[in-house]
């Protein structure tokens, strides 16, 4: 899964310096969004000074920050487009890689149960799951560095926090508090979806086979067959929607209360009319930026949940080809499932 790509000299223009163009594009973006945060800051004191004494702000000035924005914007814009065109590329590339090294030892897989479908889907996906979340990682930890320091400075403004008083650089901590919530949260509700996931794909595949081979035997395929067959994909997939309602129900909940979270934690700076709207703006995009890095475990929880089952069956490639056998093919049924 790695080896194919990143230790090969045939690909090593894509996955060395082509990992190190991402990232160094990534921090590009990350810097511009440190740019567009300064101007909401500058924007909104600019609005309110406006709006607080008729004329104090001539229409020219106005229209100067606006076009600021459209600047940066279009920057992020043009960088954005980019990245992902040649993200994509990346990613088959990587595909290639995988898909090459698998088929040279295809006598030893194709008796693997939905053996096509992992050499022709799973090392795509995996590729993009794999591209997609690292980048994501490493974005989560460059928008730290930027962001935390910004928020650092900005928090001296909050004052107190409801029910709990005076506490220094609050919303740095509040930040880390409630992402380490959340990522708890969702863990111990999402705890069997990676299993079920797994299983999810191995029973899709025995039906896709069977069906296959009904195309060119007709002795395959047939009604008693294919409705047993089919019978295991409708229990693992009701088993798989009541666990995700469970999933859904936490990481909605939290996302959806997390909203008004830095609100409630300024209003009793808000009240007090400490700061300007600029400031506020300011410290709430910087809160929001702060705490979606520290909750990349809530974002991506789902993806990581695919990840893991398409590493499985992968690894079972593998296992085969060095000769250490197949990993378990189902996991173990939890009771009966409607």
């Amino acid at each position: 899964m790695f080896k194919s790509f990143f230790s090969n000299r045939r690909w090593m223009h894509w996955s060395i310096a082509g990992s190190i163009a991402i990232l160094a594009v990534t921090w590009f973006k990350v810097s511009l969004d440190v740019r567009i945060n300064e101007w909401f800051g500058d924007f909104y004191n600019t609005i309110q000074k406006a709006l607080a004494t008729p004329n104090a702000v001539a229409f020219p000035e106005f229209l100067s920050k606006c076009l600021t924005f459209a600047e940066i914007a279009g920057t992020y814009m043009v960088t954005a487009v980019l990245l992902d065109f040649f993200a994509r590329h990346y990613v088959f590339r990587w595909r290639t890689a995988m898909n090459a090294f698998y088929m040279t030892h295809w006598e030893a897989l194709r008796h693997i149960e939905g053996a096509a479908q992992r050499v022709q889907e799973d090392t795509m996906r995996f590729a993009r799951i794999v591209e997609s979340l690292g980048v994501a990682f490493i974005r989560a930890i460059m928008v730290l560095i930027a962001f935390l320091p910004i928020l650092w400075a900005l928090s001296k403004h909050v004052t107190a926090l409801p029910w709990i008083g005076p506490i220094e650089h609050a919303l740095v901590f509040l930040a880390l508090v409630s992402a380490a919530a959340g990522t708890v949260l969702l863990a111990l509700a999402g705890i069997k979806l990676p299993g079920l996931e797994f299983n999810n794909q191995m029973v899709e595949a025995a039906y896709r086979k069977e069906l296959v081979y009904g195309e060119d035997h007709e002795d395959r395929a047939q009604p008693e067959t294919v409705g047993q067959l089919f019978a295991n994909v409708r229990r693992n997939y009701f088993r798989l929607y009541k666990h995700y309602l469970y999933f859904d129900i936490a990481k909605w909940s939290y996302l959806q209360f997390g909203v008004i979270v830095p609100y409630i934690a300024m209003g009793p700076t808000i009240v007090a009319g400490v700061i300007t709207l600029g400031v506020l703006q300011q410290t709430l995009r910087a809160f929001d930026k702060v705490e979606n890095s520290f909750q990349f475990l809530v974002h991506s929880w789902g993806t990581i949940i695919e990840l893991i089952s398409i590493y499985k069956r992968l690894r079972a490639f593998e296992a085969t080809i060095k000769g250490g056998g197949l990993a378990p093919a189902i996991a173990p049924a939890e009771g009966a499932a409607g």
